[in-house]
């Protein structure tokens, strides 16, 4: 239980703080308003910086489905404990999503762009198609699970600088890969507040673009588990 809890916490950081600058870029009359993609790329990456280094002592912060099935698929991870961890992740993805919602309600109500809420919620494509937009989502995830098995453990803790090197990646996968689709790269970043989308009463929104919700979810579990099989090969 203490390691279900910290994925929560820690998938709910993440979100918070990964939908939070989204938020922060797109909502109107916020100060980041415009600020633009590298401000979003480094936001997610300062997001996963702490999510990670505030739960990995905990629960060794997978804060992703897509890592988490990855890791079994690898053999470092239980096939058993995959569907409690899943299902924190999505849970903490869904409550980081309903604390941005509070924290910018003022701006969701004053933004009429129906797409600019639904996108502080969820990813989707600046051009809609979905074999490109799924191989995006594949390749994305590909690179952050590869590199994650690949990294070794410092054999001398530095503590929350431990979390950089993911966070790091993160960054280098939002400004190289991330115009295409937002690079959801995880069903809790992503599913788990379109469905807080679909149920919160925001006002003025769209439809959670249900058509393409498959694709960040299949796509990061897809690329996830490719990776791990090319990293047992290499």
């Amino acid at each position: 239980m203490h390691a279900l809890f910290g994925e929560f916490i820690g998938t709910a950081l993440l979100v918070l703080l990964g939908n939070g600058v989204v938020a922060n870029v797109l909502l109107k009359g916020t100060k980041g308003h415009n600020s633009g993609l590298i401000v979003v790329a480094f936001g997610w990456a300062m997001a996963v910086f702490v999510g990670v280094f505030s739960v990995a002592a905990i629960s060794g912060a997978h804060l992703n489905p897509a890592v988490s099935v990855a890791l079994a698929v690898a053999g470092k991870f239980a096939w058993a404990d995959v569907p409690g961890y899943v299902a924190a992740q999505m849970a903490g993805g869904m409550a980081g999503a309903l604390l941005v919602w509070l924290i910018y309600r003022d701006h969701f109500d004053s933004t009429d762009c129906a797409d600019s809420k639904l996108a502080t919620f969820c990813t989707g494509p600046a051009i809609r198609s979905l074999p490109a937009n799924l191989l995006s989502e594949v390749l994305a995830t590909f690179v952050l699970v590869y590199a994650i098995l690949s990294m070794v453990a410092p054999k001398v803790s530095l503590g929350a600088m431990d979390a950089l090197p993911v966070a790091l990646l993160v960054l280098g996968i939002g400004v190289s890969l991330g115009g295409t689709t937002g690079y959801a790269m995880s069903p809790a970043r992503d599913l788990a507040p379109r469905i807080m989308h679909a149920l919160l009463p925001i006002r003025g929104k769209r439809d959670s673009d249900w058509r393409y919700a498959w694709i960040p979810v299949f796509g990061s579990l897809l690329g996830g588990s490719l990776a791990a099989v090319a990293h047992g090969i290499a």
